[in-house]
């Protein structure tokens, strides 16, 4: 299973949000260049960048992402207010391993499946859940499509993988959220990845036999020092399988 550390920016701080409110952030003083660098160091293969202002349309973090991508030393899974075909576009050219995609998959699928088909294993869809709805708008407004047939519509699209959020589910009750990603994530072929569900290091052991789990996003804990992210890599790898000894 991978761990992607994970950054949200806002007003070029990182922050994290509750139940996607871009009103009430949590902010830590930090530097998000030496911040992404301190992931790689820690071994980290890939790290995920969401642009809050951009998911706003309040501005965005475009130099700052580009010079973590120069410079942090993983691969960078860009998310936020990708809404064209051009802001897709420039983020691969620009050299970030993936562009997620959620708002844009529900409003016009037939372009995100032709950028999916153009950029095989560069795209990854968003399901952010709410209340058993499909959520869009920076979790703001409810999508006609439910989750389960969101998937299904891109079941043979040669996605990277699947990013799901639980949204309302309350952080104090990881075991809620946890059924909602596992159900969903039975009901899809992609690879999962899944996010808002690790407070703690025993989290990321019980992802890792949830079927069809293949990665995770950690942010929060990272930022609030509950999880450490070299011991979050080695938990994740797989456990080598027992061989009989014979004398």
């Amino acid at each position: 299973m991978i761990i992607y550390p994970t950054m949200e920016l806002q007003n070029g701080r990182c922050v994290t949000l509750k139940r996607g409110v871009l009103e009430d952030p949590s902010i830590y003083h930090v530097d998000p260049v030496e911040t992404a660098k301190s992931f790689s160091e820690a071994g980290a293969s890939w790290m995920h960048i969401t642009d809050f202002d951009a998911v706003a349309g309040e501005g965005n973090h475009d130099e700052l992402i580009e010079e973590i991508i120069r410079t942090a030393g993983a691969s960078v899974q860009v998310a936020g207010g990708l809404r064209t075909r051009e802001q897709v576009e420039r983020w691969i050219e620009k050299g970030a391993g993936r562009v997620v995609l959620g708002t844009l998959a529900a409003r016009d699928p037939g372009l995100v499946k032709e950028l999916a088909n153009r950029y095989p294993d560069q795209v990854v869809l968003a399901a952010d859940v709410m209340q058993g709805k499909l959520m869009t708008d920076g979790w703001r407004s409810p999508a006609a499509i439910t989750p389960e047939d969101f998937l299904k519509s891109y079941e043979d699209v040669p996605l990277a993988g699947v990013l799901i959020t639980d949204i309302d589910s309350d952080i104090d009750q990881p075991d809620a959220q946890l059924g909602v990603l596992s159900g969903l994530a039975a009901g899809t072929a992609h690879h999962v990845i899944a996010a808002g569900t690790v407070r703690e290091i025993d989290d990321v052991a019980r992802l890792k036999y949830v079927p069809n789990i293949s990665g995770t996003l950690i942010g929060r804990a990272l930022f609030n020092k509950t999880v450490d992210l070299e011991e979050a890599i080695a938990t994740a790898q797989p456990q080598p399988e027992t061989t009989a000894e014979f004398i």
